[in-house]
């Protein structure tokens, strides 16, 4: 027992008692909260890598981190053609790549040239226009590549330029940022340029002749404009030029939406059947055939006028007025004795003197104005007529009357003229340019304001064969039926001619922008640009007009809203693109 308490702790020697150790407390939920965390970072990667899958690879393999190439758009220029490929498609603000491949006519690679890309933006506003470039690396068998940087979205100009010891081409597209594609603008060559070294490049490295230069800019501060090369005051980079050709381009950009809002609407220009119409002023007058006067051939006085007023209507055979006439009576006394004479001749046997007078008596009275009728009357009665009635020669209409009653005439004075109104003549003046295309039988359609929404049908019957010096028309005549009476000497009419064209390349009248001597039409190039382009017109039928050059059938113009179009150009091109050409100044 006393070694048992020896041991004990009381027994020990006095000090401080030791500390216990505190107890450590176990979270439970610990090991599931580490799990989750794993699973969450592993998930982020797994979603960065999708997102961001292509900078990867671009940046594992050494590729593009665009997306796919566009297709290679082809272009001739100065004896070479160019081909141009954009790597990514669509593109980029920056990181791009132009693949563009040289071949020479007979289409094998052009080794050794000097290609540059160039790329603009027009003024818009207050923005200043924005132009820069780079040189290319050439990858063999013709092949070329430069990688450049837009620098913010929108619609841009691209310009190849193509240098050789024998050829400097040039060709251009136009592209818009986020949309895919090239759009060919067209080619041109230009004068060989001279040696170049490896200096910074200027304006003669560029392949451009210093005349055609409009100004230099840079392409970090396009607000930058000098008249002669050097360097950007801002940020001492070399200024790039900007062509007289570029400025004058005249293409502007307008995207589908910014259409819809301005009211721009296009269509294709189309081949279709026209008719040339030809519009002219007319003038309805009397059938001159148709025409009678009536005149005495002997002088007497006026009794019992039957027709006192011009417009009154008369018809054949009708009695006009009679005539007292001295002569006249006297010679229907000297026809009743012939007669007489003769009956008493014809006892005795000797007749033929007998006759040969009746005839010469006849002849007087006939020539005076008598009819058979009334010589048979006479000779019936046997007694000379006083007043002798003289009848109406044709139905018509009188317009014009000098005689009243009682009134004494004399030989060869026109008492009445009296007109057929059964048919009437319509005439029609025409330009001097316009007549070559008139024939004899060419329908006619004619209407008057007299008679609203009637339209009468006729045919040239003739043409004048002489010019009115006034006003250098010609005059052509239409004959037109007028039973019913609507139509009236002396009204105005529209003469419609049409001669039909055939098919013809026709675009509406409203595609036709018309400044100074020159007429243009816009034309869609794709991806929203519009270009200008000179035309030339033809004949107008309707509401289209002939096109004889400047545009293909198929084309896409702009029909509606194209004088804000212009106005847009005007504002983001040179002046001198509308002004007309030098040749055109003088």
């Amino acid at each position: 027992m006393s070694d048992t308490q020896d041991s004990s702790p009381s027994s020990a020697s006095p000090g401080p008692a030791p500390v216990a150790a505190p107890k450590q407390r176990i979270d439970p939920h610990e090991p599931r909260r580490t799990r989750i965390v794993s699973v969450a970072a592993i998930g982020a990667l797994i979603v960065t890598a999708i997102v961001f899958r292509k900078p990867l690879m671009a940046w594992f393999t050494g590729s593009s981190i665009g997306g796919s190439t566009s297709e290679a758009v082809h272009v001739s220029a100065g004896g070479v053609s160019i081909d141009a490929a954009l790597d990514p498609d669509p593109p980029r603000e920056s990181g791009n790549h132009a693949h563009i491949v040289v071949r020479d006519a007979q289409g094998k690679p052009v080794t050794g040239a000097k290609v540059r890309l160039e790329y603009d933006m027009p003024a818009m506003g207050a923005m200043q226009a924005m132009h820069g470039g780079g040189d290319t690396t050439e990858d063999g068998e013709g092949r070329y590549t430069v990688a450049f940087d837009l620098g913010m979205g929108g619609s841009w100009t691209i310009t190849i330029r193509v240098t050789t010891p024998s050829v400097s081409a040039i060709a251009r597209y136009t592209l818009r940022v986020g949309s895919a594609g090239l759009t060919p603008l067209g080619g041109e060559s230009q004068g060989v340029a001279g040696a170049t070294g490896s200096g910074s490049m200027g304006a003669m490295d560029m392949g451009s002749n210093p005349s055609d230069v409009s100004y230099y800019t840079c392409s970090m501060h396009p607000s930058v404009h000098s008249h002669e090369p050097g360097k950007c005051p801002i940020c001492s980079m070399d200024l790039t030029p900007v062509t007289r050709q570029e400025e004058q381009a005249g293409v502007i950009h307008i995207e589908d939406s910014r259409r819809l809002l301005l009211g721009i609407r296009t269509t294709k220009a189309l081949r279709a059947p026209i008719d040339l119409t030809i519009t002219a002023k007319g003038r309805l007058a009397v059938d001159e055939t148709r025409l009678y006067e009536i005149t005495l051939k002997i002088g007497g006085y006026i009794s019992d006028l039957r027709v006192n007023a011009t417009g009154q209507s008369v018809n054949r055979g009708d009695t006009l007025f009679t005539l007292y006439s001295p002569e006249l009576y006297a010679a229907e006394q000297e026809y009743l004795i012939a007669r007489q004479n003769q009956d008493a001749m014809r006892v005795s046997g000797d007749t033929a003197h007998s006759e040969r007078l009746v005839r010469a008596a006849e002849t007087k009275l006939r020539l005076w104005g008598l009819s058979d009728d009334q010589l048979a009357a006479l000779a019936k009665s046997g007694e000379p007529i006083e007043r002798v009635p003289f009848r109406s020669p044709a139905s018509g209409v009188v317009i014009e009357k000098n005689v009243v009653d009682g009134a004494a005439v004399t030989m060869g004075q026109r008492l009445f003229r009296i007109a057929d109104l059964a048919d009437i003549w319509v005439e029609a003046d025409l330009y001097e340019s316009d007549l070559p295309r008139i024939t004899k039988g060419l329908p006619a359609s004619i209407t008057l304001d007299y008679l609203p929404g009637k339209t009468f049908d006729g045919k040239v019957a003739f043409i004048y064969p002489y010019l009115d010096p006034g006003s250098r028309t010609g005059r052509v005549r239409i004959a037109l039926p007028n039973k019913a009476m609507e139509l009236k000497p002396d009204m105005y009419a529209t003469v419609m001619f049409k001669l039909p064209l055939g098919p013809r390349l026709v675009v509406p009248i409203s595609a036709v922008v018309y400044t100074g001597p020159r007429r243009l039409v816009f034309v869609d190039l794709g991806n929203g640009a519009l270009q200008p382009k000179e035309v030339m017109i033809g004949a107008r039928s309707g509401n289209v007009v002939e096109i004889t050059s400047g545009v293909n059938e198929g084309d896409t113009v702009v029909s509606s809203g194209n004088f804000l179009v212009a106005a847009e150009s005007r504002v983001r091109s040179a002046g001198s693109f509308w002004e007309g050409s030098h040749d055109d100044q003088h």
